[in-house]
């Protein structure tokens, strides 16, 4: 545990050095995100793509639906498909701010592991929640720390990175939460499955559709779709499309190329009041109110 929080400390002393300021900042070697906020923040709604997060300093708590996770240096959280999150630091300060250390997942680099490790298989037809908070160890630790020094020496970032990507990986996999994480890297999981149909979603959230014809991108029954798309995200494919319209109607009123009339309709919504109130029970505001103060604060709404 001391060698764990000695390690935690390190971390947090390299990702301070490549963060300058608040906010997003993404770095030379692919995949790879530092953020650092240096005060509290309001609840923020993001659609989380799949990584693993690693907090150096600060805290922050993360909701999927009516789900609530809370972590802080001596945990780690994976997110193992595309989900609407909501995320709020809830610890930071401008002497400790909050340092977050984000890595995409790399589906196929993640299997190729799997293979040459040999773990064994998942047993059929089980399913693991599409977001995970485990323990975090000295060994995964100190492979996140050696991945961030390589941003002091960018000549050895194509040789090096890779490398230990896939000892972080490899970290994962032997890790407390082995078993989901191999559903993420096994074809053919549940997770996957689901994947696909989170996939078709994104690209048709604008149009309605039927749970058969998303059901049949899966590969499985409705009944059957219905019911592992729940474990997976904590929600209803409608619910889920519900949301991916709203964020991306936030998204697109924050670009300042859309007013709230004109994003409702570009994400599939034919009535303006339908589409108020329910953008007001997703973020709390009324569209011009909501987008208003996000400029205001300058909110990255990629924020992990």
């Amino acid at each position: 545990m001391l060698k764990t929080e000695q390690n935690m400390g390190l971390l947090a002393e390299v990702t301070m050095r490549h963060t300058p300021g608040d906010g997003v900042h993404e770095t030379a070697i692919p995949g790879l995100g530092l953020i650092r906020q240096s005060q509290p923040t309001e609840p923020l709604q993001i659609l989380h793509h799949p990584a693993v997060c690693i907090i150096a300093q600060g805290e922050k708590e993360v909701a999927l639906a009516d789900l609530r996770y809370c972590y802080n240096p001596a945990k780690y959280l994976v997110v193992s498909v595309d989900l609407p999150l909501s995320g709020q630091v809830t610890k930071a300060s401008p002497e400790l701010p909050y340092l977050c250390v984000r890595i995409d997942l790399d589906a196929a680099m993640l299997a190729s592991v799997l293979t040459e490790k040999g773990a064994s298989a998942i047993a059929k037809g089980s399913v693991e929640r599409g977001l995970f908070i485990s323990d975090m160890s000295s060994d995964l630790a100190g492979a996140a720390i050696r991945l961030v020094r390589l941003l002091d020496e960018p000549e050895h970032i194509p040789f090096l990175a890779p490398l230990l990507l896939r000892e972080i990986y490899y970290r994962l996999l032997a890790g407390e939460q082995s078993g989901a994480v191999r559903h993420i890297a096994t074809a053919g999981s549940k997770i996957h499955q689901i994947g696909r149909a989170i996939a078709w979603i994104k690209e048709h959230y604008a149009q309605p559709f039927s749970i058969e014809v998303v059901a049949n991108e899966a590969r499985m029954s409705p009944s059957a779709f219905h019911h592992y798309f729940r474990e997976v995200t904590a929600m209803s494919p409608l619910q889920y499309q519900k949301q991916v319209r709203l964020q991306e109607a936030r998204r697109l009123m924050v670009g300042g190329a859309f007013d709230a009339a004109a994003a409702g309709y570009e994400v599939g919504y034919e009535s303006p009041s339908q589409f108020t109130r329910e953008y007001r029970r997703l973020f709390g505001a009324p569209p011009v109110r909501d987008v208003t103060r996000l400029r205001a604060q300058g909110l990255d709404l990629q924020t992990a």
